[in-house]
């Protein structure tokens, strides 16, 4: 064989050996089903947890920690303070205040003596104007 053969045979595809491409079918264990249903997300379940709202009416500032509970599980919650004296509905009003703001959620006042806590999943649109024209000794301190 010449130079020449050998380098046209090197550079040109010419193959001596024939390829069989075989499927090998391979079955899924459970730990690849696991991982395909990692990436689904139920939607059902997510709207159940967001609409949710729990309303409470504290007597002590013992139950603050019960209210917070419920707004870091992602529940708004509706506090009616009228049942609490003014120094203990501000600290409830405190605590929860920092809880709203650690998970970044909102709190807004409702009224008077009523509040509301939301978790960073739950929007709240608009708006209540206050149209009290005396000022509430309650609200004195707010």
């Amino acid at each position: 064989m010449s130079i020449k053969n050998k380098i046209k045979t090197f550079f040109t595809m010419d193959d001596e050996y024939e390829y069989v491409e075989e499927e090998v079918d391979i079955p899924e264990t459970r730990s690849n089903q696991k991982q395909k249903n990692q990436n689904v997300v139920s939607l059902t379940s997510m709207q159940h947890s967001s609409s949710k709202v729990i309303l409470c009416e504290p007597r002590t500032y013992n139950e603050a920690q019960e209210i917070a509970d419920n707004i870091v599980n992602r529940r708004a919650v509706v506090i009616n303070l009228q049942r609490v004296d003014h120094q203990q509905a501000k600290r409830i009003v405190d605590f929860l205040s920092g809880t709203v703001y650690a998970i970044s959620g909102d709190i807004q006042k409702l009224g008077s003596q009523t509040f509301l806590c939301t978790p960073e999943n739950v929007d709240v649109s608009g708006s209540i104007s206050e149209t009290f024209e005396e000022e509430d000794e309650y609200e004195k301190g707010w």
